[in-house]
């Protein structure tokens, strides 16, 4: 036998047991312990795994009661979870009830030095666990506030168990306090040995649980820090996106989340776990990373003309020279002929009109809008032709560039522009490709890298075609159109109100370019309202003809090939196909 002056071990104790009750009850225990401890170690939400810790060591010693308290930064613990059976009491945790406590210092405020008045502090400052019979009768400690807690809910704290949470490292994260232990018959007792013994067994684990929780809370932290920075950095980079990152991933979690709501249609089984939730999260904020290394001078081209700064200035400085021109041309016609002085002045006011309509149609067009007619595009080509004398040198009214610039039919970027724009996409895809994403969020590039998409495979940059994107990616595909629309932030046009939007997105599920079981999804659910009505400018706010956007029908068209549609997967559009990028590497297997 060894010296019972020296404390035993938990197996020295359990080895010592004779009667067979005993023994059984010590197993349970044991298998209890093991089975938490796997618990433990697999627990990822923090609210349940503090919850489990103080369950079950109110089990494994029969405690009434317990209390868990969580270190934080101002040295101070702090009540995460409280419980009572008797009292049925139960608050903090996954209850979502608040305990109204304040946390307990661990040093005096005054004079800086550790708090030993208090049992949860003095077990956290000196590292080491506290068993006490009769707090009523315990010496040393302040019970008052127990004292007072007993006094307003007709209760009897007796017997305390209270045990630092400390990391592999001895750091103390908290304290595990437990009250009144209760044998066979219900009746309050002291904590033996062997309950202090096995509960700090389990304070052990539990200490390196919540130490390894909140690392992985804390790289999730840096993680949503660093992606929030990289959307504000888009969005401060150019004064006409505006909030667009953080407003996309609102509306597309919205969206996603009535999708998993729905009891019935397409989607009466879609729905996501905590990882999907967090990897459609992260995919929402990143989705336009690519455009840090798109051009600002394209990004923001507010006009036709806009380069570095917008040429109209310069035209109209030309136009300034060749009215002038024509001045001295008059002055001269009549200085020569003053007999036909009427008829020179009839041909320079003649002239200064034309020169007037001509930049007026410039101007006007160089602003951009839906639509410039094949007539006024022949005319500014015709006005490319001309030259005027510039320092004695005939010089192009209009340059080539600023020609081709001028005719853009639609919007404000050309071709070329167009394709940078786009490409930002391609970058988008090769930023998050080249991030090593845990499995559980290896589709954040899939998802992010989507939302230009369409049905029919006219999207970009992959040219994807229906049914081959998930889900969330055809969600932000929609969120993003659905914003982009309605800003008020644009350098090209102004917000639009919310009929005309819904319209726009009516169009577009006709001609295949957004998800139509998405979108009448979209319109029954009233989230577009919602969103609207939270987000969006009073006055953009109208009536929605939800009728007319359900009955239209999306124009047939054909699926290509299994090969075309896989390659298409695997690999960007030919005219994206820069620098030598020619697959993406790592995507999942289409679905």
């Amino acid at each position: 036998m060894s010296n019972p002056s020296i404390p035993r071990t938990l197996g020295e104790i359990y080895a010592d047991a004779v009667d067979p009750k005993v023994t059984a009850d010590r197993l349970h225990r044991l298998e209890l312990l093991h089975r938490t401890g796997l618990a433990l170690s697999a627990e990822r939400n923090r609210d349940r795994l503090i919850e489990t810790i103080l369950v079950e060591a109110q089990q494994l010693c029969r405690a009434d009661g317990g209390t868990l308290y969580l270190k934080n930064d101002q040295d101070e613990l702090c009540f995460a979870i409280l419980r009572n059976d008797s009292l049925k009491l139960s608050l903090g945790g996954t209850t979502g009830l608040p305990i109204d406590l304040p946390p307990v210092p661990m040093r005096d405020l005054v004079t800086g030095q550790p708090n030993y008045k208090n049992v949860a502090s003095f077990a956290a400052c000196v590292n080491h666990s506290v068993n006490i019979d009769d707090a009523y009768a315990a010496a040393g400690f302040d019970f008052s506030g127990t004292q007072a807690f007993d006094l307003r809910h007709g209760y009897r704290s007796t017997s305390f168990l209270t045990i630092p949470l400390q990391n592999s490292e001895g750091l103390v994260l908290g304290v595990l306090q437990l009250i009144n232990a209760r044998d066979e018959a219900s009746q309050v007792v002291a904590f033996r040995r062997e309950d202090q013994l096995i509960v700090e067994a389990l304070a052990s684990q539990a200490g390196i649980a919540i130490d390894n929780r909140n690392l992985l809370d804390g790289q999730r932290d840096l993680l949503e820090s660093f992606i929030r920075m990289i959307a504000g950095a888009i969005d401060a980079e150019s004064p006409y996106t505006g909030a667009h990152c953080e407003r996309v991933p609102v509306l597309a979690e919205m969206l996603t989340r009535s999708l998993c709501e729905a009891q019935a249609g397409p989607f009466a089984d879609f729905n996501l776990n905590e990882d999907e939730w967090y990897e459609l999260h992260i995919a929402a904020w990143l989705h336009d990373c690519g455009k840090v290394a798109t051009p600002t001078h394209v990004m923001d081209k507010a006009t036709k003309l806009e380069c570095v700064y917008d040429r109209i200035k310069a035209v109209r400085t030309r136009y300034e020279l060749m009215k002038r021109d024509a001045r001295i041309t008059y002055l001269e016609a009549v200085a020569e002929h003053p007999s036909e002085r009427l008829a020179a002045e009839a041909t320079y006011q003649r002239a200064l009109a034309a020169l007037d309509g001509e930049l007026e149609l410039i101007s006007v067009s160089n602003i951009g809008g839906e639509y410039l007619s094949e007539e006024k595009q022949a005319t500014i080509r015709g006005i490319g032709r001309r030259t005027y004398l510039e320092a004695g040198c005939p010089v192009a009214v209009l340059s080539e560039d600023e020609v081709d610039n001028l005719c853009i039919s639609r919007g404000t970027l050309t071709n070329e522009e167009r394709l940078i724009i786009n490409g930002h996409m391609v970058q988008t895809v090769r930023m998050l490709e080249a991030l090593p994403f845990p499995r559980h969020l290896r589709r954040v590039p899939e998802y992010a890298g989507g939302h230009h998409e369409r049905m029919d495979g006219k999207g970009y940059p992959k040219g994807l075609f229906a049914g081959d994107m998930s889900i969330p990616a055809r969600v932000l595909a929609i969120a993003d159109v659905f914003e982009a629309l309605t800003a008020t932030d644009r350098p090209y046009k102004s917000g639009k109100k919310l009929s005309e939007t819904m319209k726009i997105m009516g169009f577009m599920k006709r001609d295949n370019h957004l998800d139509p079981d998405l979108l009448d999804h979209f319109v029954r659910s009233g989230v577009y309202r919602i969103y609207a009505e939270r987000y969006l400018d009073r006055e953009l706010i109208d009536a929605v003809d939800e009728a007319a956007l359900l009955q239209i029908r999306p124009k047939p068209f054909e699926l290509p090939a299994e090969e075309l549609r896989d390659a298409r997967w695997r690999q960007f559009l030919p005219e994206y196909l820069q620098g030598g990028l020619r697959q993406v590497s790592g995507l999942p297997e289409r679905r």
